[in-house]
C-alpha cells in the first residue's frame, strides 16, 4: 500500500513538472536542453560499455601466451553466449538483437517509442558477449541504448512522435560519438543509416548530442585517437589508380559480407530449438577463434597491429605462430580472417549473443585493405604503403556494408587521425558504395525492413506511407449483403445505409463480390423484379483486393494500377472493410503534418 501511495504521489509530482515545462519552456528550446542531457548520458553509457568489455576481456585473457595456442579460446565464447542467452530469456524476456534494425523499426512502426529496459539491457548483454570473445561490435548495442535513452526521455515529457524521432537520433548519434570519439560521424550516422532528415531544426540537436557524447569520452579517455596511426608515407597522386582498385575490391568484400551474413541469419532462423542454436553457433565461434585468435571480440587490437605496420604480430597466440615471418603464410592468414569474420559474427548473434556489425565491418575493412596492399607489394612491388591501405579499407568496407559513405569517411578519419588521407578516403569509400549498390540496394541494417515494407527513407512520400498502417484507414460502415438476398432485400438495405458500396459475403464472412449502387440504379425501382432477381446476379468483382498485411506503399501501387477509388480489404479471404483514396489522402496529410519538422 505504501508503495502504491508513493507511486501515485510521484506520478502527480511528475505531471506537475511536465505541465510547468509546457507553460514556461518552448518546445524548440526544450529540445536543445534534452539533446544536451541525452548526449551526456549516452556518452557515459558508451564509456561504461567500453570499460565493461575491456574489464571482462582483460580478466579472461591477460594471462594468455603470445607464442602458443590457448585452449581456453574454445571455452570462453560458449560460456559468454550461454550467460547472455540466460539473461535475455529469464531477465530481459524480450528480443534485443539487431539493435540498429530495431531502432529503424521503432522509428517507422512504433512512433519512435522504445521500452525502458532497452536503456541498459543491450549494454549489459553486449559487454558479456564481447568480453567473452563474441566476434561482434559494441556500436550496434550502444546505438540501441542511446536511442532508448532519447526515446524514454522524450516519452517522460509527453513529447510528440516527431520530437521522439529526433531524440532517438540524438541518442544514437551521441552513442556513436561517445564510443568512437567521433562527433561528426555520430551525426552522419543518424542521417545516412537512421534516415533522419537534416533540416534547420534537426541539425542543432544532433550536433549538440554528438559533441556532448564525444566530450564525455575525451574527458574520460583523453584526446588520443581510438586507433593509433602515424602516416609514415604521404599518399601520392600516382597511387590513385590503386585506390580506385581498392574501392572496387572493398565493394565486393562488402557484398560478400552482406550476402553471407543474410544467409547465415536465415540458416539460424531455420533452427527452431534454442539450445541447438547455442550449440551450433557456439561451436562455430569457438573453433574459428581458436584457429584465428584475431576474431576474438571486436578485433581492435588486430586493427592497431596492422595500422602500426607489424603484420607478423597478427599471428600471435595462434597455431601459425611458428611461421609468423613467412610472407604468404601471413597473407593466407589474413585472407582467412577476411573470409571467416562474417561466420564468426553471424554465429555469435545466431547463437544468442548480442552485438552489432559495425566493428566487424571496420575489422574486415582493415584486413582487406592491408591484404590488398601486402599482396600487390609482394607480387608487383608498386610501393604501396600497407598501413595507409589498411586505413582506407576500413572506410571502404564500412561504406559498402552500411551504405553510408560520408559516415565511413569521417569516422575513419576521426578514429585514426588520418586526415592527410582524406582524398583517397573519399575515393575508396565512394567507389565501394557505388560497387555494392549495383548488386545490393539496401544496407545490412535496412534489408530486413525493406523486404517487409517497414523501412523509413529520405523520400518524403515513401517515408510518410511507411509511417501509415492499412488498419488505420479501413472503413467498416458498409452494410454487408448475402448472394441469396433478393432485390427487395437489397433495396431495404440501401434505405438504411449511408454508403453506396455493399460487400457481398457468404455465411463464413468470406468476401465474394461487391454491389455498387450506381450499377443497380436502373432496376432498384422496378417492383416486378424484387422477388425475381438476387444479389448474385448483379454483384460485381472489384478490380483488386487489399490484404490486411499489405504496406501502404503496396496499397498505393494497387490504387494507381487499377484506377479504383475504393477497394475491399480482406484477411485471408475474409472481409474486413473498404479503403478509399480520400481516407488515405486525409490520413496522409495528418501523418505528414506530424512527421515534418518545420
Amino acid at each position: 500500500m505504501a508503495y502504491k501511495e508513493y507511486h501515485n504521489s510521484f506520478t502527480e509530482w511528475w505531471a506537475g513538472i511536465v505541465r510547468w515545462r509546457e507553460r514556461h519552456i518552448g518546445e524548440r528550446n526544450f529540445i536543445i536542453m534534452l539533446a544536451l542531457i541525452v548526449g551526456v548520458v549516452c556518452g557515459f553509457a558508451a564509456q561504461l560499455l567500453k570499460y565493461l568489455i575491456h574489464l571482462i576481456a582483460g580478466l579472461l585473457t591477460s594471462h594468455f601466451s603470445q607464442t602458443t595456442e590457448n585452449w581456453l579460446y574454445l571455452v570462453y565464447p560458449i560460456v559468454g553466449i550461454i550467460l547472455v542467452s540466460l539473461f535475455v530469456r529469464y531477465v530481459v524476456k524480450d528480443d534485443i538483437s539487431h539493435g540498429v534494425t530495431r531502432v529503424l523499426y521503432a522509428i517507422s512502426r512504433r512512433k519512435s517509442r522504445l521500452k525502458p529496459h532497452n536503456m541498459y539491457t543491450s549494454l549489459v548483454s553486449s559487454a558479456v558477449t564481447i568480453g567473452f570473445g563474441g566476434s561482434v561490435g559494441a556500436e550496434g548495442p550502444i546505438v540501441f541504448t542511446g536511442a532508448a535513452i532519447g526515446s524514454n526521455f522524450g516519452q517522460a515529457f509527453r513529447l510528440s512522435p516527431r520530437v521522439l524521432m529526433l531524440l532517438v537520433g540524438c541518442g544514437s548519434a551521441a552513442g556513436i560519438a561517445g564510443i568512437f570519439r567521433a562527433p561528426i560521424a555520430g551525426m552522419l550516422f543518424t542521417l545516412e543509416v537512421l534516415m533522419i532528415d537534416l533540416t534547420g531544426v534537426t541539425v542543432m540537436p544532433l550536433l549538440i548530442s554528438s559533441i556532448a557524447g564525444a566530450t564525455v569520452a575525451y574527458c574520460l579517455e583523453g584526446y588520443d585517437a581510438e586507433f593509433f596511426f602515424s602516416q609514415s608515407e604521404a599518399f601520392s597522386m600516382r597511387k590513385i589508380p590503386y585506390a580506385i582498385l581498392l574501392g572496387i575490391f572493398c565493394g565486393f568484400i562488402s557484398l560478400y559480407f552482406t550476402r553471407m551474413m543474410n544467409s547465415m541469419e536465415n540458416m539460424f532462423g531455420h533452427i527452431r530449438h534454442r539450445y541447438w542454436k547455442i550449440i551450433t553457433g557456439g561451436l562455430i565461434l569457438a573453433v574459428l577463434i581458436f584457429l584465428l585468435p584475431p576474431l576474438y571480440g571486436e578485433g581492435y587490437h588486430a586493427i592497431n597491429v596492422l595500422l602500426d605496420g607489424d603484420p607478423e604480430a597478427i599471428v600471435d597466440s595462434s597455431l601459425f605462430y611458428v611461421d609468423r615471418h613467412g610472407i604468404w603464410s601471413i597473407a593466407l592468414f589474413i585472407a582467412a580472417i577476411v573470409l571467416t569474420k562474417v561466420f564468426a559474427t553471424s554465429a555469435t548473434n545466431g547463437a544468442g549473443g548480442v552485438g552489432g556489425t559495425f566493428a566487424p565491418s571496420l575489422f574486415v575493412g582493415a584486413m582487406a585493405g592491408f591484404l590488398f596492399a601486402y599482396s600487390l607489394n609482394n607480387l608487383f612491388d608498386p610501393g604501396i604503403n600497407n598501413k595507409n591501405f589498411a586505413l582506407l579499407g576500413m572506410a571502404g568496407v564500412m561504406s559498402g556494408v552500411m551504405h553510408a559513405p560520408l559516415m565511413a569517411i569521417f569516422l575513419t578519419a576521426e578514429m585514426t587521425g588520418g586526415y592527410e588521407l582524406f582524398l583517397p578516403l573519399l575515393i575508396v569509400s565512394l567507389i565501394s558504395y557505388m560497387t555494392i549498390r549495383i548488386f545490393e540496394p539496401y544496407s545490412i541494417y535496412t534489408m530486413r525492413l525493406a523486404k517487409k515494407g517497414d523501412l523509413l527513407t529520405h523520400e518524403k512520400d515513401k517515408a510518410v506511407l511507411t509511417l501509415m498502417k492499412v488498419s488505420k484507414v479501413i472503413e467498416t460502415d458498409c452494410k454487408k449483403v448475402k448472394p441469396e438476398m433478393t432485390l427487395k432485400d437489397m433495396v431495404d438495405t440501401i434505405a438504411v445505409s449511408k454508403r453506396n458500396l455493399f460487400p457481398v459475403v457468404d455465411d463464413d464472412d468470406n468476401f465474394i463480390g461487391v454491389v455498387v449502387l450506381d450499377d443497380i440504379r436502373n432496376i432498384m425501382f422496378r417492383p416486378d423484379l424484387y422477388s425475381k432477381m438476387h444479389v448474385s446476379r448483379f454483384m460485381s468483382m472489384p478490380p483488386a483486393r487489399i490484404e490486411i498485411t499489405d504496406t501502404m506503399d503496396r496499397v498505393m501501387e494497387i490504387f494507381d494500377k487499377t484506377g479504383a477509388w475504393n477497394l475491399p480489404v480482406v484477411d485471408h479471404g475474409k472481409y474486413i472493410g473498404f479503403v478509399s483514396k480520400s481516407k488515405i489522402f486525409n490520413s496522409y496529410r495528418d501523418v505528414l503534418r506530424n512527421y515534418t519538422v518545420e
